[in-house]
This record gives structure tokens, sequence and C-alpha cells, in this order.
């Protein structure tokens, strides 16, 4: 077996909207960015995981057909694929510092089963929780 998944794919509606989103308001750097015609192959890194990268990707061509392109680019929008999941120390104040950035959450800090979560869109639709874990009350 490899050493494992290196790059985790999303769908977004532009890409430009999506790296000011994810490096301005979440922190991310841009691992890789190039274009070969049309098609642009863009990922980017929490800076505390060096070996794993984000792929934010526009549906289309050559991957996909337009029809299957549009139909995905709604779903997305509707916030109806799985949600990603990122790990804080402390998700009140990540939250705190996120909504100041301009980050719209869904949901606000709450404790449940022991842990402390928040969720969030990016603005593309792709849900997103945001997950402090092994609290105590």
């Amino acid at each position: 077996m490899s050493q494992g998944v290196q790059v985790v794919g999303v769908y977004v509606r532009d890409h430009d909207e999506a790296l000011a989103f994810y490096v301005d308001k979440l922190g991310f750097k841009v691992h890789t960015d190039v274009r070969n015609g049309d098609y642009r192959w863009l990922t980017v890194q929490h800076p505390e995981q060096p070996l794993f990268q984000l792929g934010l990707f526009v549906p289309g061509p050559p991957v996909l057909d337009a029809a299957t392109a549009e139909d995905i680019s709604a779903i997305v929008a509707k916030g109806a694929m799985p949600p990603l999941v990122l790990a804080v120390d402390d998700c009140r104040a990540a939250y705190e510092k996120l909504r100041a950035g301009g980050v719209e959450f869904t949901q606000e800090p709450i404790e449940r089963f022991g842990n402390i979560d928040a969720g969030f869109r990016d603005p593309s639709g792709n849900g997103w929780k945001m997950i402090q874990t092994g609290t105590q009350s």
C-alpha cells in the first residue's frame, strides 16, 4: 500500500472565489495552482498538515460533461454534500475569529457528546463542521 491519501477534492463554483475563502478566511496555503487550457488543478493545505491537500475543483470537462457538471453544482449549492471536518483546539475562539473574518456560520458552537462543534459553509455550499474534541463540562 502507498503512504496514504494525499488529495481530497471538493467541488467549487469558482476557483478564485474558493481560493479567497480558503486562503484569506480559513488560513490555508496554496500548494498547487496549474492550468492546462481551461482545466485548473488547484490545491490548498492547512499550514499544520503539509502532507494533505484539499483540491478545489470546478465541475466540468475533462472529467464531467456539461449536464453532469450542472447537476453536481446544484447539489453542492444546496449543501447536500457530506461535510468536511476541521479540527480546532478551541472551537469558541475559532468561531469568533472566523466570524469576525467574514465566515458565515450555519451553527454556533454547541457542546455535545463530549465535544464542541460549529458549522459553516464555503461560498459554493460545501458544509464544514469545526470540532474541538475531548471537552469537559
